[in-house]
């Protein structure tokens, strides 16, 4: 939790830095504090802010709550503070509150309202509500299905590097769901996912070499893409892999063996 607060904390305190108001200085201050582990002073520094309406300090004491750090875990307490922060337009406030909504943490559960914060999040190029959003659209959350306006949106995340919204562009070509059936796209948005670890859409990948779709038929990439995924924890890609192996030449497993190897050493890029 801290490594993924600290590059929230980096990311905001840059946002308030500007010109260096004392408001500024004292967010910077609760800031540098939470990042030495001194909690007490980091909330005892944007408690009073989030109170004047410093969106940052909102912001942050919504994710102290959610996560108790430096106080009790407290989902009405988050949820008030990123409702706070998301009407003064901070999008990442936007998309924790629309979570908030979908899970029924600290608030009713209510999908509608869930789907109006993650749109306004979206709207503003946040690449993680871009791709919920996706999510909401295919499955029908608060909104009815539309799985162009799920291609649309995965698209504008997988384009910002979303991982997952890769993946899941991947599927929608594949199956042709909101756009024309086109494997190579498909393979295109596998692959990306794929080379930044992505496990299922590693699975896919070595799926389409094994169907030759999209991709040359191929057993060896096939075997290597497979076994990768099942490393990393993907049921039925040991099956698939094992499928792929019976048709295998003892030379062409050395052949997958050693390719799979310098892929993972080069973490999936250029496999």
């Amino acid at each position: 939790m801290k490594s993924v607060l600290t590059a929230l904390l980096l990311s905001i305190s840059l946002i308030f830095s500007s010109g260096m108001t004392s408001s500024a200085q004292d967010f910077q201050k609760g800031a540098e504090a939470y990042q030495s582990g001194d909690f007490a002073t980091a909330l005892k520094e944007w408690v009073p802010l989030a109170e004047r309406g410093h969106v940052g300090a909102q912001y942050m004491l919504g994710a102290a709550y959610l996560k108790g750090f430096g106080v009790d875990q407290d989902y009405k307490e988050a949820a008030k503070w990123f409702q706070k922060a998301a009407e003064l337009g901070l999008a990442e406030s936007q998309v924790n509150l629309g979570a908030m909504y979908a899970k029924g943490w600290g608030v009713a559960q209510d999908y509608e309202q869930a789907a109006k914060w993650v749109l306004k999040a979206a709207k503003q190029g946040l690449a993680k509500a871009q791709y919920n959003l996706g999510i909401m659209y295919e499955k029908g959350l608060g909104v009815v299905i539309d799985d162009e306006e799920a291609v649309k949106w995965f698209r504008e995340a997988a384009e910002q590097g979303q991982v997952n919204a890769q993946s899941n562009l991947g599927v929608m070509y594949e199956n042709g769901r909101g756009v024309a059936q086109d494997y190579k796209e498909a393979v295109k948005w596998y692959r990306k996912a794929a080379e930044l670890g992505h496990a299922v859409a590693q699975h896919n990948l070595g799926v389409m070499y094994i169907n030759g779709e999209g991709v040359v038929q191929n057993d060896i990439y096939a075997y290597m893409w497979l076994g990768i995924a099942a490393s990393n924890g993907i049921k039925g890609a040991a099956e698939g892999r094992n499928f792929v192996e019976k048709r295998m030449t003892d030379a062409d497993l050395l052949k997958a063996a050693k390719l799979g190897l310098e892929c993972v050493v080069r973490e999936y890029k250029g496999c």
